[in-house]
């Protein structure tokens, strides 16, 4: 098994450290946080279906499209850099789709990053994309910068173009698969970002052998979607008064006239077989050579290393949004005026992160888990996912079970004993004998 990784939700796989709230509160502590930058706000010149940034552009006092002026750049990178005191920082650019602001925008960013850098402090640059706007100038400034890509791509074309499509509904997958061809021929390393929905969760094989084979991956993030209606204008769990199904109930999946999630949203149950049915190629066929975030954070964790994504962490609130305007959310997933946590033109980023409501924030998220959650064998290996989508009731109508949590029972049950079979095999490799 290699280097374990970290997802920040849709940015590229990254090392991990773990959420010490008592040691960050320290003030001579290593103080280590991560930062998703939307440039463009969210702006992007693809129109996907699914997208749960696309509408903030109509949001009531949400950031909107705007980009982001060269002194809210300077001050973000110049802030970042001071604040984070342990020995790597690491800039996510994101959107909307990051690539809209243009190489010469990046080309600033370099540049300041190397006024302000520490010596001693490792700085590093992930760009999540679409692909559609990559070409050779490009590949060749991400491949002199260390640029490390990650690439949204959805499985082969007929799956991809289902919801990835441009603002005249033109489909994408040919420009995004050229994208791919153009960052290995220039040796630029990139994840590929597969979001997993309502129609590609039945393809599972497909869908990864098309990724490993045809695109070449090596490392491979799948991400569900999962998006309650309402959700343009409401944060998860805003409509408190609705009442919450149960997991048995036909509302809690997708296509029910009924259902509390967007009709692409992917089904639960299918969540659990696209993960089994791929498990069982990568353990038979992969494993060691190509890392999948799903699975390399469940090893990670029966290694006792620790979760590797901040979904299956037992806290979160390290990894904030930093809108074009400077202003701070407390997640990507969040960027709602109610989750609005601060402005860097008002307060050090660092005094933004560390501040006791976001701290509380992170820990809600065991401290809100219900006793159906804190009964189950599987507690240590999910701790109820991502709180956004947490919105069902357990079966004694306690609010707080995660939309998931079928799927990824599922999933366990069939990945665990041979999860351990490893975690057996890297703390105990078998002893070469001398010739």
């Amino acid at each position: 098994m290699k280097k374990a990784f970290v997802l920040d939700h849709k940015g590229p796989l990254r090392p991990a450290d773990k959420y010490d709230a008592p040691r960050l509160m320290a003030d001579k502590a290593p103080v280590g946080f991560h930062v998703m930058i939307k440039p463009a706000g969210s702006a992007c010149n693809l129109n996907c279906t699914y997208c749960f940034y696309l509408s903030k552009a109509t949001l009531a006092d949400g950031p909107g499209v705007k980009q982001m002026s060269d002194d809210t750049l300077e001050l973000l990178i110049r802030s970042y850099i001071r604040d984070v005191t342990a020995g790597e920082v690491v800039f996510t650019w994101q959107g909307g789709e990051p690539t809209l602001r243009g190489l010469d925008f990046y080309r600033k960013v370099v540049a300041l990053q190397k006024k302000y850098a520490k010596s001693g402090q490792t700085v590093l640059n992930d760009l999540q994309t679409n692909g559609t706007l990559i070409d050779e100038p490009w590949c060749r400034f991400l491949k002199e910068n260390d640029f490390l890509v990650g690439l949204s791509i959805d499985g082969p074309e007929h799956l991809h173009d289902a919801f990835r499509r441009t603002k005249d509904g033109s489909p994408t997958f040919q420009k995004v698969l050229r994208a791919a061809r153009l960052l290995r021929c220039f040796g630029v390393p990139f994840n590929t970002l597969t979001s997993v929905n309502r129609l590609n969760a039945a393809y599972p094989l497909e869908v990864y052998r098309f990724l490993r084979k045809t695109l070449g991956a090596t490392h491979i993030q799948f991400t569900p979607v999962v998006e309650p209606k309402g959700f343009e204008q409401t944060a998860p769990h805003g409509r408190e008064g609705h009442p919450r199904p149960g997991k048995d109930d036909p509302r809690a999946r997708p296509g029910h006239p009924e259902s509390i999630v967007t009709d692409w949203s992917v089904d639960p149950e299918d969540w659990g077989a696209f993960l089994g049915r791929i498990f069982d190629e990568w353990r038979h066929r992969d494993i060691g050579r190509v890392l999948v975030n799903q699975f390399e954070t469940l090893v990670s964790q029966h290694l006792g290393l620790g979760p590797q994504m901040c979904v299956y962490a037992e806290a979160c609130g390290k990894a904030v949004a930093v809108e074009h305007d400077g202003r701070v959310y407390s997640c990507d997933h969040l960027v709602y005026p109610q989750h609005e946590i601060g402005s860097i033109h008002e307060n050090r980023l660092r005094d933004i992160v560390l501040f006791r409501g976001q701290v509380k924030f992170g820990f809600a998220k065991a401290e809100t888990l219900p006793r159906y959650c804190l009964k189950c064998s599987y507690l240590s290996d999910c701790r109820g996912e991502c709180p956004k989508n947490r919105l069902l009731c357990t079966p004694e109508c306690e609010p707080g079970l995660n939309y998931l949590c079928s799927g990824l029972k599922a999933f366990y049950a069939h990945a665990l004993p041979e999860v351990e079979r490893i975690v057996a095999a890297l703390r105990h490799p078998p002893i070469k004998k001398r010739r």
